[in-house]
């Protein structure tokens, strides 16, 4: 895909352009009615009156994130900047709508459904954020892109994902990659070492669960976790491009590529492999269990480095690729990740107010998530020496990775059509509750296919 061949050429670091606005002043010459002196009058003194202030009218916007967790760095710069741009424009109250992941798509589906979507919202790339844009619901946002080159600042190719006909409907704050964080102190004292191949990973869990080890968190109450890693284990036992595939009609979900990949996803819930309830588990709390030592590794897209670096197992974390399956694979292809992003409602009361705090926000995210220590994996061109700044030898390895990309596939839900998205998630979370034979799980996803593309 062309779009997926952008993706591999992403500057990670380069000069990022802040264009400052500088502000000229005036001096006012003589503007009163003076008489000529060949008149004989003598000129009356002129009062200027000051010119009328423009008070301007309250208004608050609504900020529906996806940062929830205050332990984020995403949600310490949110904040910051917020505050900013709220001291620096009295008139404007910026109301924050924080959710986690599920949560916010689910309440963006009630408010689309009754054209009350939020002045700003989060959508994901693609075939999650198409149905939005063919409603109507989103402004195209070129005008803003071109203010202050704000559109310079993204990598390159990156707003291809959030475009139609030409059009750029939501500005992403990530572009990340799939990988797996483990706890090298819990390793060590399990006398475990970094897998190779998944039979290896294989023993690695059952290792760690027979010393009372949680091997591997999730947060599979939100759905999409269980996904992304089932399409990373589907990248192994494939290589790219399977969905492409189907919707090509090349293939089917019945391919013994899609089934092998499901029995290996079973293979780790037989292993005990997550913690005990893991589907009451949210996105936040399956993280926690990692990120306060309680299990040994968690995988998951780069943008989970900040929340790590800045928690309590920092300098205690290593990351690997996730290995080959049953000797399929290349480990040097990875679950690409186009960000969420950020859309503002079409029917916003005050478009362009939302737009220029939007601008705001956008123009300052990279700066700020540097200093914040979460700048690995945004979409923006970051300026900045991340050793120098104190970032970890773990971030550093992250970025280390970005280096190594050769290809890989986007989620499911980014590339399928909804109806057939949610299927394949209640699918997939069903596995962590019951064994499915890997046949079943296929003719499943096929039927769904099928009638959501009648």
């Amino acid at each position: 895909m062309a779009k997926v061949s952008k993706m591999l050429s992403l500057v990670l670091t380069a000069t990022l352009a802040l264009s400052l606005a500088a502000c000229g002043s005036s001096t006012n010459g003589n503007k009163g009615n003076t008489v000529s002196p060949e008149s004989g009058n003598t000129p009356e003194k002129v009062v200027e009156k000051a010119p009328e202030k423009v008070v301007e009218k309250d208004i608050t916007i609504t900020f529906q994130n996806i940062f929830p967790d205050p332990t984020d760095p995403k949600n310490h710069l949110m904040k910051k900047l917020v505050d900013q741009y709220q001291t620096e424009h009295p008139n404007v109250k910026i109301e924050l709508d924080s959710l986690n992941t599920d949560q916010q798509k689910l309440k963006l589906k009630t408010q689309a459904a009754s054209k009350e979507v939020p002045d700003i919202t989060v959508v994901n790339p693609a075939a999650q954020m198409q149905p939005f844009v063919e409603a109507g619901l989103f402004a195209p946002l070129n005008d803003m892109l071109d203010q202050n080159g704000l559109k310079g600042t993204f990598q390159e190719g990156l707003l291809d994902w959030y475009s139609f006909d030409n059009n750029i409907y939501a500005l992403p704050d990530g572009n990340n990659i799939g990988v797996v964080y483990y706890n090298t102190e819990i390793f060590e004292q399990a006398g475990v070492a970094v897998p190779t191949t998944f039979e290896e990973m294989l023993e690695v869990i059952k290792a760690l669960k027979a010393k009372g080890i949680t091997p591997l968190a999730i947060g599979e109450k939100d759905s999409w976790t269980g996904s992304f890693l089932f399409m990373n284990m589907l990248l192994r036992t494939n290589g790219p491009g399977f969905l492409q595939d189907v919707i090509d009609q090349k293939k089917t979900f019945e391919d013994p590529a899609f089934t092998e990949a499901v029995d290996a996803f079973q293979s780790l819930v037989a292993a005990g492999a997550f913690q005990e309830g893991a589907t009451s588990f949210d996105y936040n709390a399956g993280e926690n269990l990692f990120k306060t030592g309680k299990s040994a590794m968690y995988f998951m897209g780069s943008w989970a480095t900040g929340g790590i670096e800045t928690s309590s197992v920092n300098g205690k974390v290593g990351v690997f690729k996730f290995p080959t399956i049953n000797g399929k694979g290349d480990p040097n292809e990875f679950m690409l990740a186009p960000g969420s992003a950020f859309a503002i409602s079409a029917n916003s009361k005050h478009l362009q107010e939302t737009k220029d705090f939007l601008n705001f926000f956008m123009t300052n995210f990279p700066k700020e998530a540097f200093e914040a220590k979460g700048a690995v994996g945004i979409g923006q061109i970051v300026d900045g020496d991340f050793k120098a700044a104190g970032y970890s030898d773990m971030a550093m390895e992250v970025l280390g990775l970005f280096k190594e990309v050769k290809g890989g596939d986007l989620a499911f839900d980014n590339t399928m059509n909804p109806g057939t998205a949610q299927v394949h998630l209640n699918s997939i979370q069903n596995l962590f509750v019951q064994k499915i034979e890997s046949a079943a799980v296929g003719k499943e996803h096929q039927a769904a296919y099928e009638e959501n593309n009648k």
